[in-house]
């Protein structure tokens, strides 16, 4: 028995035992987010299953459905018997006084985009992967082949950490609020050998001021494929179906020639949707994509001219501002109702 299937029945017995005890409706929604949740015990196995082996994920996928059902029903009838014993009990409240009415709430717009993006990642194969908000200069930079007297380094464009709070690393440099997602791509290939096909998104900060199309914090999507003979090919295919699932299925992407410091060749990501063209405006421009620079790949240990790799990158409130002809981004962070409620 492997480690995940492992994990997997220890999660299943020791969800059925919390169940048995479980005796409150309150207590019932957190076993069920512990196990089921985004982040639960279950999820984060499921997660795995693109790191296994070939042969193997058939059959650990399908104990993992089966586990996923199983903790399903099961949780469905406990909620079923415990709110009969509850309609049986009398009531808990003074029925006399005048009702109040409920406002339902629902996913902010951003966390929509986050969960849709990873939707449609997912079903192409891709994990999701997270890294800390609180980065050094190497994960952040140097690794990414960003020589030290570039502009994105500069006080001016990056947050960095007071060097009494967190002193500087000898080997990694100054700490740091991270200005993209890209040391995620890092700290992954470090830890394991391609292929990799992942996912990171996430809050990234920068010295811009707010106004209507730039903000100090922001979230951005990147994307990594490294494997033997990736090429622009694989990476136009990808971005192309991610944006036609995205939006509609009429979208256009084009890509211009760019230069990135960790992608060579670095294009532009322009976007050409129906909604767009209707209003008389072709293209859009959204992110930026590339072939990962051979130098990414000496940075975290691999062997020269042995993989090849693509990534990509663009902004989640942008994405969003497309997606609903937003033109302010400050009204994602305002919590204005009259604005959260229409999405």
């Amino acid at each position: 028995m492997t480690e995940l299937e492992q994990q997997l029945q220890s999660a299943r017995a020791e969800a059925e035992a919390a169940l048995a005890a479980c005796a409150e409706l309150p207590a019932l929604d957190q076993l069920k987010a512990k196990y089921l949740g985004r982040s639960g015990t279950v999820s984060a196995a499921l997660e795995q299953l693109g790191k296994l082996p070939k042969e193997e994920k058939p059959r650990i996928g399908k104990l993992a459905n089966e586990i996923k059902n199983a903790m399903t029903a099961a949780i469905a009838a406990k909620r079923d018997e415990l709110e009969a014993k509850v309609a049986t009990s009398g009531p808990t409240i003074d029925t006399t006084l005048p009702g109040r009415r409920h406002h339902i709430g629902h996913l902010h717009p951003l966390t929509q985009v986050f969960e849709r993006t990873v939707e449609v990642f997912r079903r192409m194969g891709f994990a999701v992967e997270d890294g800390p908000e609180i980065e050094d200069e190497w994960h952040c930079f140097d690794a990414l082949n960003t020589p030290a007297n570039h502009p994105a380094r500069d006080m001016q464009d990056t947050f960095y950490i007071d060097p009494k709070a967190m002193p500087p690393d000898p080997q990694l440099g100054r700490y740091l609020l991270r200005t993209h997602t890209s040391p995620v791509q890092v700290r992954t290939m470090m830890k394991q050998k391609p292929p990799i096909r992942i996912v990171a998104l996430g809050r990234c900060f920068r010295r811009d001021e707010l106004d209507a199309t730039h903000s100090p914090t922001f979230h951005q999507v990147e994307g990594l494929h490294v494997d033997k003979n990736v090429t622009v090919a694989d990476l136009k295919g990808t971005v192309e179906f991610f944006f036609q699932q995205l939006l509609d299925p009429e979208t256009k992407v084009r890509f211009r020639p760019h230069f990135f410091p960790y992608t060579e060749p670095s294009f532009e990501i322009d976007l050409s949707t129906p909604h767009f063209r209707a209003r008389g405006k072709e293209w859009i421009e959204l992110g930026g994509c590339g072939m990962v620079d051979p130098t990414v790949f000496k940075a975290v240990g691999y062997p020269d001219d042995e993989y090849t790799g693509w990534a990509f990158g663009f902004g989640i409130e942008r994405l969003a501002m497309i997606m609903w002809s937003i033109n302010d981004i400050r009204l994602f962070t305002e919590n204005d109702v009259r604005f959260l409620e229409q999405f």
